[in-house]
């Protein structure tokens, strides 16, 4: 799978061993930045990641920052993208069973780096339920064609 990743300042560190994890599973990784950890604005970054998941070139996207807030309001302003903020097991897979979440975004001030990994790995293989959840899913993306 091509997965998209980009992060500010505060979410680098996991980041990078993010990439590598993925990598080690088999996904191709796409870094949008950041670079370092020197303070930025994540839009910059969050931005084109998301573009990337809309448009097809990547399948999924992964954005962290310090609580990853504000990483994934700025993924789910573009069209198709379904971003969810996950902190646990139960959040992952229930962004993909029951909202077919295309991103999610990590708080790398929030979580271990065993749980990211652990979140990134029941996301990507949870699969979506549909059924009753399809309905909505069109709902939300009918709101953000408005």
């Amino acid at each position: 799978m091509k997965i998209s990743i980009a992060s500010d300042h505060a979410g680098f560190a996991y980041k990078e061993e993010l990439k590598k994890f993925l990598e080690k599973l088999g996904h191709t990784v796409s870094d949008f930045g950041t670079d370092s950890e020197e303070s930025c604005d994540y839009p910059q970054f969050i931005r084109p990641a998301a573009d990337a998941v809309s448009a097809g070139d990547c399948e999924r996207g992964i954005v962290l920052g310090g609580s990853g807030n504000g990483e994934a309001m700025a993924a789910n302003r573009v069209r198709g993208v379904r971003c969810a903020l996950c902190w646990d097991a139960t959040t992952a897979r229930l962004s993909r069973e029951h909202n077919d979440a295309n991103m999610i975004s990590l708080g790398q001030r929030l979580i271990t780096l065993d749980m990211a990994k652990e979140i990134v790995s029941i996301w990507l293989t949870t699969e979506f339920e549909g059924g009753r959840h399809t309905r909505r899913i069109a709902q939300i993306d009918d709101l953000s064609a408005r």
